[in-house]
Order: C-alpha cells, then sequence, then structure tokens
C-alpha cells in the first residue's frame, strides 16, 4: 500500500496555551510496575500503521498487556489531513489521547507550547544511536519529548528499461554518472518526444530543492542571539538553489509551477527517465489508485542520489515521532507502551515492512539490494526542516514554494527571489 510520508506541519492553535503536568519519563500515573488494573490507554497513530504494518501494533500490544494485565489499548487511527486539527481540539481539554504520533516537522510548535510530557530516552532501545535528524526533532532545552518512530529518505528512481535502451550500465554513483546519463536519457527519449523528461523535477518541489541546499552547506534559516532568521540568500544557499536550477533547466520538461503531489501519476505516463522522491511512489507509479500504469511493474529501481558536492544528497528525513500528551492520566503506561512499539523487535518488523528503522544501528540491517536499500545509505545524511517556533507559519505561507516558482519559471533570479524568501521567513519564523 503505497503511504505518504509525513512532512508537512499544521498550526497549533490557541487552545494549546497550557500548563504542562508531570515529569519525568512520563509523570505518575500510579500504575506501578507491571500492573494497571483497569486502565484503557488511547493511541492515536496514523493509517499508515494499519494499512502497512498491522502485525507490528498486534504484535506489540500483545507484548504490552502480558507486561501489565488488565490495561486495555484502544489504538485509534488518524488521518494526516485532521490529525492535528483534532490534537488541537481535545488538547485544550482534560479528556487526551495518552500517546500521539506526530509528523518529525509537526514536533516543535507543540513542544515550546507545553503540550507534550517530557521522557527519559534512557529507557528506549538504541536512544543513543537515534537517527540525528529524528532526535533533534524531539528535543529541546536539553529536554527530550518525543521518541522517534520510523523514518524515510528520498532517493534517486529510475526506469530500469529506459536506461537499458540508452546504454546505461548502472545506476549513478556519483554526479557526473548522474548528468551522463540524463544526457543520454535526453538524447535517446527527448529528441524523439519533446515532452520526455529526462530528470522529473515540478518548480515548487520545495523538499528536492531544499535537499541541494543543504548539499552546499547552506540552511533555511539559522538562529542567533534567541532569534531566528531566513538564511536562503546566504552565499552557500544561493550556491545550492543554484546547482537544483541548472539540473530543471538542463533536464526537465513541465509544468514550473507545479509540485510533487500527483508525482506518481506523472511518471506513470511512461515519460519521465528518473525522478527524486520517497520509495514508495516507485510502487505508487504502477498502482492504478495513484494514477499509475500497470504496465511498469518491475521496471523501477532506486539509487542512493548523488549530489554535487561529491557526497549523497541529503534527503529530507521523513518520519515520524510518538509523543505523551502533558494531560494523559496515564504518562508512565504511555511511556511503557512506547517503549515496547519502538524497541528493536519492533523495528525489526518495522524493516520487513520496507520502512526505514529509527536507529543507525538497525539501517544496516535493511537489506542493501531491497527497494529501501539506497533510502538507509541516505538516511544517514538526512535533515529536518528548522526547530524554529514559527516553522509551521513558514510553511503555511508557502514561502518556500513560492520562491522555487519564481526562480524556476525566471520570473527572478535566485538570488532576488531568496532574498525575498528570507524578508518573509523573518516576519514569520519567531511566532509561536
Amino acid at each position: 500500500m503505497a503511504r505518504r510520508m509525513p512532512g508537512r506541519s499544521l498550526v497549533l492553535g490557541a487552545v494549546l496555551l497550557l500548563t504542562a503536568a508531570g515529569c519525568g519519563s512520563g509523570g505518575n500515573d500510579g500504575s506501578g510496575g507491571g500492573g494497571g488494573g483497569g486502565k484503557e490507554l488511547t493511541v492515536w497513530l496514523a493509517v499508515d500503521a494499519r494499512e502497512s504494518w498491522p502485525t507490528l501494533v498486534a504484535s506489540a500490544n500483545s507484548r504490552f498487556t502480558k507486561e501489565h494485565p488488565g490495561v486495555k489499548v484502544d489504538v485509534q487511527y488518524q488521518q494526516w489531513t485532521t490529525k492535528n486539527q483534532k490534537l488541537d481540539a481535545v488538547l485544550a481539554g482534560r479528556n487526551v489521547p495518552d500517546v500521539v504520533e506526530m509528523g518529525n516537522s509537526e514536533t516543535t510548535n507543540y513542544i515550546v507550547n507545553d503540550a507534550f510530557a517530557p521522557l527519559d530516552p534512557k529507557g528506549f532501545d538504541h536512544s543513543g544511536q537515534w537517527l540525528p535528524a529524528l532526535t533533534d526533532a524531539c528535543r529541546h532545552d536539553g529536554r527530550t519529548y518525543c521518541v522517534p518512530y520510523y523514518a524515510g529518505a528520498r532517493v534517486g528512481i529510475y526506469r530500469t528499461d529506459y536506461f537499458r535502451q540508452a546504454n546505461i550500465t548502472r545506476a549513478p554513483r556519483t554526479y557526473p554518472e548522474l548528468t551522463s546519463a540524463l544526457d543520454r536519457l535526453k538524447e535517446e527519449f527527448g529528441s524523439k518526444d519533446p515532452r520526455f523528461s529526462a530528470f522529473y523535477m515540478p518548480g515548487r518541489y520545495w523538499y528536492a530543492a531544499m535537499a541541494f541546499v543543504k548539499d552546499a552547506g547552506g540552511e533555511m534559516a539559522a538562529e542567533k542571539d534567541g532569534r531566528w532568521h531566513g538564511a536562503l540568500s546566504a552565499r552557500k544557499s544561493i550556491d545550492g538553489l543554484t546547482a537544483w536550477k541548472k539540473l530543471l533547466d538542463d533536464y526537465y520538461e513541465g509544468d514550473r509551477a507545479k509540485d510533487n503531489s500527483d508525482q506518481p501519476a506523472v511518471v506513470g505516463q511512461g515519460k519521465v527517465g528518473v525522478f527524486y522522491g520517497n520509495t514508495w511512489e516507485a510502487q505508487a507509479a504502477t498502482d492504478p489508485r495513484s494514477g499509475g500504469d500497470p504496465g511498469l511493474k518491475g521496471k523501477f529501481a532506486t539509487f542512493a542520489f548523488p549530489g554535487p558536492s561529491g557526497k549523497l544528497l541529503p534527503p529530507f528525513l521523513g518520519g515520524s515521532t510518538l509523543a505523551v500528551p502533558a494531560k494523559s492520566a496515564n504518562k508512565d503506561l504511555a511511556a511503557d507502551w512506547m517503549r515496547v512499539f519502538t524497541d528493536r523487535k519492533s523495528q525489526r518488523q518495522m524493516i520487513a515492512a520496507n520502512t526505514l528503522p529509527n536507529n543507525t544501528v538497525q539501517l544496516a540491517d535493511v537489506a542493501a539490494d531491497g527497494v529501501n536499500g539506497p533510502a538507509a545509505q541516505a538516511a544517514t545524511r538526512g535533515w529536518v526542516t528548522p526547530l524554529a517556533p514559527g516553522w509551521t507559519s513558514v510553511e503555511k505561507s508557502n514561502i518556500l514554494p513560492e520562491m522555487l516558482e519564481r526562480i524556476a519559471s525566471g520570473k527572478a533570479s535566485v538570488r532576488d527571489a531568496a532574498r525575498e524568501a528570507d524578508r518573509r521567513i523573518d516576519d514569520v519564523i519567531n511566532e509561536r
């Protein structure tokens, strides 16, 4: 089942002007060591768990209830599009879930508004080896407020049949090899069909463009003296955006005002040689439910995308975390359920479901020749959006896509568009 990795943040409503309750590894709910005596634990997970790893949920619940006889676990599945709106509403009252799944770029605004209880990371498997991009999203002022759950990293995805026809013998391992392969694809297929894109890169695809910024050593925003500021017009960021623009100009044929939301459907039309995306998008491009073509099954493979720097292109590390609301009445039990649900045994089941684990140790268990092997390789270079209180407002304002569209369409130079984006970022990035 194709799934969309969380990455977009939603605005935390004014209802979250809370005072955090409880401390430590989850506060004190009076549950003691192994009991729970008739308590009910309410867990909110995104629908991905029900659709892609239901056996993991069942296994973790079984192991947890053996440790806590009499405790019932009520797992309620939430849609990504409505989850945060529902969470904001219930956090204004007292009847809150005990565990909530968050997209890793959604956590900061909740944490700085005291919505989540602090946790002791020492109680969780591989906490010293959690993926840094997920760990950073869970920490604030030296404390941990959530636990990494799983990850996903974007990679290069290519048509194996097109590569054979263009006499490209292997997936690119370096940036020069990448551009050489794209040149061959453009010559072989683009000369016959002007709609063919050797490389598919819609103009508003900001996760991709920001990977080039990161690869050049740039940043979207930076903190100085307790205040955040846009950093897209800094020299290294300009270098990254310029490299991204050149790749688009050289190899992309299509609408520069589009984003990547329908990428599998576009790729499924058969006029794309290589694209940059999550591994599940290769399957989605063959699935009619996503607008894909079943005739393309078996014709996609993945590779770790090389960057102009000579290193792997640093991907946005999409993924999820788990947190305990500060108003939960069952903080200790909630933390213990999270411990079981994210331990090394559970992470092995996550790997079996073609999803990346939450830690660097078990990344080595991902089959190198499988669809997720390149993603595991790229994940060590992963990054997340700036951990600024107002980053949700930056995303909601569409500042990055609008900047990229102006650059991609030639309406503004890279430098002018970046300066305007920084000005807009500065207006909202420090909002709570």
